[in-house]
């Protein structure tokens, strides 16, 4: 699919990943317009300042909102998902409000989606969604299979409806380099377990990845970049050589490593070099869709302990450097 002269609705565009996606897709292609969907009126005004490009529209509004993200959607060609209440500990203290957003929502964006014809859908989902132990992931697993299954509602429909889910982004907002870089300034670096290991992916990867997606996309599908793993305690080091490192314990609804995909999802998972993708196990799907990938081997395993590509303590501290987000 060609983003040349398409009107593109963001959700959550107003959040590291829609403000980038915003930024890729205007320099790279020439959309009609890009409409921000966000309940944030100071972001908003503060990203039509930083862009100042006429192509860009900014709606205010809740994805719970149904009239409002249906009218928000009339027109569009292409949905990116990309709301979502995401921090953990405030899923777990608010969880009605969790439910109520990441999937009543996600519900909404669906219908809103298939009653305006929009062409092409993708949800922004991550790997706490692999057998989550937190409500967090949990929310977004439910979105996953709501945004897989929303195919079979389509039928022979105009709307294709898939996911990406990809691990922690460097640098985002909420995640733990902000963290270790003020923590830095007093000199002491908390670090829940040194065993603990993590999937990483730049802000820019993941949006290109989502443009690739969208164009390769079928409808039904989950796709899943290939990226490397790094120790917590490793990157605290990258951030602050000299810091000391205070070990505080796994927080409740943590995981020691992450899953990408799950034993049950690799009977169904296909891989290319730079990427995977879990077909969805529809009757009607259509087997030849990505018949050039393999089928993966007996036992794989896609966690970031298990990973076979690890990002050292120099490739971190020059992807800090390049992003320009060291102190």
């Amino acid at each position: 699919m060609n983003f040349n002269n398409k009107i593109i609705l963001v959700t959550g565009g107003t959040g590291s990943f829609g403000q980038k996606f915003t930024q890729v897709v205007l320099k790279k292609y020439k959309p009609k317009a890009i409409r921000i969907f966000s309940r944030g009126e100071f972001l908003q005004w503060e990203m039509a300042k930083k862009f100042n490009d006429s192509r860009l529209r900014f709606l205010i509004g809740d994805i719970r909102d149904k009239d409002r993200i249906y009218r928000a959607m009339n027109g569009v060609n292409i949905v990116v998902h990309a709301a979502a209440l995401k921090q953990i500990t405030t899923a777990e203290y608010n969880p009605i409000e969790a439910v109520r957003t990441n999937i009543l929502g996600t519900v909404n964006v669906i219908d809103a989606a298939i009653d305006n014809n929009v062409e092409k859908a993708i949800f922004i989902s991550t790997d706490k969604a692999v057998n989550p132990i937190n409500l967090y992931g949990a929310t977004k697993l439910c979105a996953e299979k709501l945004f897989v299954q929303a195919n079979s509602y389509t039928g022979w429909g105009k709307t294709k409806f898939s996911c990406v889910r990809y691990g922690n982004v460097i640098g985002s907002r909420g995640s733990v380099v902000p963290l270790f870089l003020e923590q830095k300034e007093k000199g002491v670096l908390t670090v829940t377990d040194k065993r603990m290991t993590r999937f990483w992916i730049t802000l820019e990867q993941g949006v290109n990845f989502v443009i690739n997606c969208i164009e390769k996309m079928e409808g039904g599908e989950i796709f899943i970049p290939k990226i490397p793993s790094m120790k917590v305690i490793d990157l605290a080091k990258a951030i602050a050589t000299e810091a000391k490192i205070k070990i505080n314990g796994i927080r409740p609804g943590e995981k020691l490593h992450e899953v990408l995909v799950s034993p049950e999802e690799v009977k169904h998972t296909k891989g290319f070099d730079k990427y995977l993708v879990i077909e969805p196990e529809f009757l009607f799907w259509n087997k030849v869709n990505f018949k050039e990938d393999k089928s993966l081997p007996v036992g794989f395993k896609y966690s970031s302990d298990a990973n076979k590509e690890w990002l050292t303590k120099e490739q971190m501290k020059k992807i800090l450097k390049d992003l320009k987000i060291e102190k």
